[in-house]
């Protein structure tokens, strides 16, 4: 007898891939098939699935954006992912299909809708993503990374919270080494998987007036677009800042266990990271996310104390000077925050998501 399936749709951008990622790891360790179904742009970041998820890229669009023509066609392509994704089902029979957002989730989802295939969500950000809000009402179960979640009307959410990957979980709880007099200090800049131009814009100019003593010790690791990375690199040479600057880096949980400070956007999967490894944080969340989620991602970190939120609309190469400053020269104040992340944080979340998908299957 085979093992039950259970299919995966994710979008394509890291926030939706990560923590699908996750369960797919716990649920191939407790002895399920997985199988992922995302488009050619989410495939970039499904290098870290194991090996044995199974994986397909599916046809799908958004009528969001592509111009007129691409607008026309988008129910075309969607239509025939269905389709396609129908089919599949019918060779392969899901027992259960879990939805992360974006539109290349749409074909799964529907498919599962159409032939009463169990299924369920799993929402990330603090305000429901329009793929998911669409589906939420017709899903079993609608698991909530961040807590409360703005959902739609009649629509019951379980807080889960975001699963985070394993190299994220073999970093849990890792000891924090305060800033002090002394030693090097990591600074970890980071922008979600696709980087972000704001923070290429800001942080170099912001960290080239710092005061000599903290220059001088300072390690930079900056993930940037690759368009921004080598004007980004020649600020950090023209300031003497010993930095490395990548369009992307494999190994960002490594990077923010030694860090003594990250700079961030707030996507869910950076703030879920942020809280299991448990480090300080100045969070810049993304003005034009939809439903300013970004924000909202923020909130429990900065209540707790364990963040600074500086909005877009305020952020400037002097704003953002003075809290790098404040946090690397109050060590004691740094080492507070970095426990309030940590007790924010939800290691066992892929384990909760799992357990949702197995009760579907009763």
């Amino acid at each position: 007898m085979r093992s039950p399936l259970c299919l995966i749709a994710a979008g394509g951008t890291g926030g939706h891939m990560f923590p699908a990622q996750a369960l797919a790891e716990v649920l191939l360790a407790q002895g399920w098939r997985v199988k992922l179904s995302t488009d050619e742009r989410g495939a970039r970041y499904a290098g870290g699935f194991p090996d044995a998820v199974t994986r397909e890229v599916v046809t799908s669009a958004t009528t969001a954006r592509g111009g007129l023509m691409g607008k026309l066609g988008a129910p075309f392509k969607i239509a025939s992912g269905v389709m396609a994704a129908r089919r599949g089902f019918g060779a392969d029979r899901p027992a259960v299909v879990v939805g992360f957002g974006g539109y290349p989730t749409i074909p799964a989802m529907a498919a599962a809708v159409s032939m009463g295939i169990p299924r369920m969500i799993h929402e990330q950000n603090g305000v429901m993503g329009r793929v998911n809000a669409l589906f939420a009402p017709r899903a079993n179960r609608v698991a909530c990374g961040t807590w409360p979640t703005a959902l739609p009307p009649r629509v019951t959410g379980i807080h889960t919270g975001n699963p985070v990957r394993r190299a994220v979980l073999d970093m849990a709880g890792a000891p924090y080494t305060p800033p002090s007099d002394e030693g090097a200090l990591n600074l970890l800049v980071i922008g979600g998987s696709q980087g972000a131009r704001v923070l290429s814009d800001v942080v170099p100019e912001a960290i080239a007036g710092l005061p000599d003593d903290i220059r001088a010790r300072l390690k930079v690791s900056h993930q940037a677009r690759a368009e921004d990375a080598a004007r980004v690199t020649a600020a950090y040479v023209a300031a003497g800042i010993t930095a490395e600057v990548q369009p992307f880096f494999d190994d960002v949980p490594r990077r923010l266990a030694e860090c003594q400070l990250v700079v961030s956007r707030s996507g869910a999967s950076s703030v879920a990271d942020i809280a299991v490894i448990g480090r300080p944080a100045i969070l810049i969340p993304y003005a034009a996310a939809t439903g300013d989620h970004q924000t909202a991602n923020a909130r429990a970190l900065a209540e707790a104390g364990a963040a600074i939120v500086l909005p877009e609309s305020v952020l400037d190469a002097e704003s953002l000077r003075r809290d790098i400053r404040a946090i690397l020269t109050e060590g004691a104040r740094a080492g507070q925050m970095a426990a309030a992340a940590l007790s924010l944080g939800r290691p066992d979340a892929a384990e909760r998501l799992a357990e949702l998908v197995t009760e579907l299957t009763r």
